[in-house]
């Protein structure tokens, strides 16, 4: 199986200079996308105890609730490190994705409230990414399944970077990939885990913390702001965040 689609994170319409942020609008917003724009955390979960228990390991509940949040290289690492196993993290990326995509045949990807229109609405002022902690393949399949690829300059997954959330790498590349790290504090990241949420503070945005795929109860405090969901993602919200322009 294919389970990167290059060997660098996606980007699909150059940086910052192709779209001009509208007036007070952030530069840029950049997405969780597990729980924050499609709802797939317990698929997620679920499909790495299937990988795990077809090499002959069970994952208890403290390494499930783990999967939550994190990123592959930390989910790997901690599952190796904990069980013994000696698969890379990529073979078990495409066992994972293989019964992910199993679990998901019948009823597909299902964005959370309100995610298309949002993101379709907040695409027309700022620059828009996505910064994972899954894998490449996993993204692309969730934002081709509800329909919102073509929103978004930059595609982050988990093969980009080396350290996973909490750690600032995953949004700090996606501004650069935007061409935006100079204005991190113009930059709005939308979240649903205090590992991202974390994450976001650390590479000095604005965040904004969204309940409505948070299954697990994160402590989203650390946030900015926190809503229901994301249909309370608006204009007015992130130009609030990130001041006058």
């Amino acid at each position: 199986m294919q389970v990167s689609s290059g060997s660098d994170a996606t980007v699909r319409h150059g940086s910052a200079a192709s779209v001009a942020a509208g007036p007070g609008a952030p530069v840029a917003i950049l997405f969780d996308l597990d729980g924050t724009l499609v709802d797939s955390e317990r698929a997620n979960v679920e499909s790495v105890v299937l990988a795990c228990r077809a090499l002959g390991v069970e994952l208890d509940e403290e390494e499930r609730r783990f999967i939550v949040g994190h990123s592959w290289n930390e989910i790997h690492a901690r599952i190796t490190a904990k069980t013994g196993l000696t698969i890379g993290m990529d073979a078990l990326i495409a066992r994972a994705v293989d019964e992910k995509r199993a679990l998901l045949a019948a009823g597909g990807h299902r964005a959370l409230p309100a995610a298309v229109e949002t993101v379709a609405r907040l695409a027309r002022r700022s620059l828009l990414a996505i910064a994972s902690g899954a894998s490449r393949v996993e993204v692309h399949d969730a934002i081709e399944g509800i329909g919102i690829a073509s929103f978004f300059q930059v595609v982050i997954g988990a093969e980009d970077y080396a350290r996973g959330k909490p750690a600032p790498d995953p949004y700090l590349l996606a501004m650069d990939r935007l061409g935006v790290r100079g204005q991190a504090r113009r930059c709005v990241v939308i979240e649903d885990a205090t590992p991202g949420i974390l994450s976001a503070r650390a590479a000095g945005a604005r965040v904004i913390g969204v309940q409505a795929g948070n299954f697990v109860g994160y402590d989203l405090s650390p946030a900015d702001v926190v809503v229901d969901t994301l249909a309370e993602v608006t204009d007015d919200l992130c130009a609030s965040l990130v001041g006058p322009s």
